[in-house]
C-alpha cells in the first residue's frame, strides 16, 4: 500500500531527517512508530501525504509512483491523516460542518453526508456536539472531532499523529475498540506505549533516521 524507496529529506534551515530511508506498509499491516521529538515520525507521514517533498528516492502509495501534487490528490482522497495539532484539521464553523467536509467533497449527498456525521459521532461518543462552535471546544474534544473527520472519510489506511493526546482513558478505550473492529491498515505515532501495544501488531523507533523494530517494549533485531 505504501512504499519508499531510498528517501532523503532535509529541511530548509539543513537538518537532514533521512538519509537512503526505506519503508513500506502492507495492506492488513497495523505498525506503530515511537520517538523523541525531532525524530522524523511526523515527517514520515507528510511525506506520505505529499505534504513535503523528497529531495531524492520514490514514494510508492496505491501501486503507483508519486511525485507531482496531482499524484497525491487521490492518495488524500484513500488514506487519512490525522495532524498532531487538531487546529490543523479543524476550519468549518462547526463540528458537523467539518465532519461532513469529506464526504461532501468526495460527492456523497446531503442525506449521506449526514449519516455519515451521525455514525462518525456514535463511534467516538461525541452525541451532541454537532452543531457546537468548532473553537469553543476544548482540546480532547478538538481531537475527537478531528478523529470523527477521518472515521467518516472510511479511509482505506489511516495515519494518525498521536490519536489520543488529550483524550481520558474510557474515550481512549472507545477508540481502540474502534481501531480493532473496524481498521484494517493503519500507521499509529504515539508516545503512549501502551495504547500502541493494543492498537497495533509491530512498533518501530525512529532513531537516527532509520527504524529500529521493538519487541515488547525492547528494541528487536534489525
Amino acid at each position: 500500500m505504501i512504499e519508499l524507496k531510498e528517501v532523503n529529506f532535509r529541511y530548509p534551515e539543513g537538518k537532514m531527517i533521512f538519509s537512503d530511508f526505506s519503508f513500506n506498509l502492507k495492506r492488513g499491516e497495523r505498525v506503530g512508530l515511537i520517538g523523541n521529538n525531532g525524530s522524523g515520525k511526523t515527517t514520515l507521514l507528510r511525506l506520505i501525504m505529499g505534504l513535503l517533498k523528497p529531495d531524492e528516492g520514490d514514494i510508492e502509495i496505491l501501486g503507483s509512483l508519486r511525485k507531482t501534487e496531482a499524484d497525491f490528490l487521490e492518495v488524500r482522497r484513500r488514506i487519512g491523516l490525522l495532524f498532531q495539532d487538531a487546529d490543523d484539521q479543524l476550519f468549518c464553523p462547526s463540528v458537523e460542518e467539518d465532519i461532513a467536509f469529506g464526504p461532501l467533497n468526495l460527492g456523497k449527498t446531503n442525506a449521506e453526508a449526514r449519516e455519515m456525521v451521525k455514525h462518525a459521532c456514535q463511534v467516538l461518543g461525541i452525541n451532541g456536539l454537532e452543531k457546537k462552535i468548532t473553537y469553543r471546544l476544548s482540546g480532547g474534544e478538538k481531537r475527537l472531532v478531528a478523529l470523527a473527520t477521518l472515521v467518516a472519510m472510511n479511509p482505506e489506511c489511516y495515519l494518525l499523529d498521536e490519536p489520543t493526546a488529550g483524550l481520558d482513558e474510557a474515550t481512549t478505550g472507545r477508540f481502540l475498540g474502534y481501531l480493532r473492529e473496524s481498521v484494517e491498515t493503519c500507521l499509529i505515532i504515539s508516545h503512549d506505549q501502551n495504547f500502541l501495544t493494543k492498537a497495533v501488531d509491530r512498533v518501530y523507533a525512529v532513531k537516527d533516521g532509520g527504524l529500529l523494530p521493538l519487541e515488547r517494549g525492547r528494541p528487536g533485531r534489525k
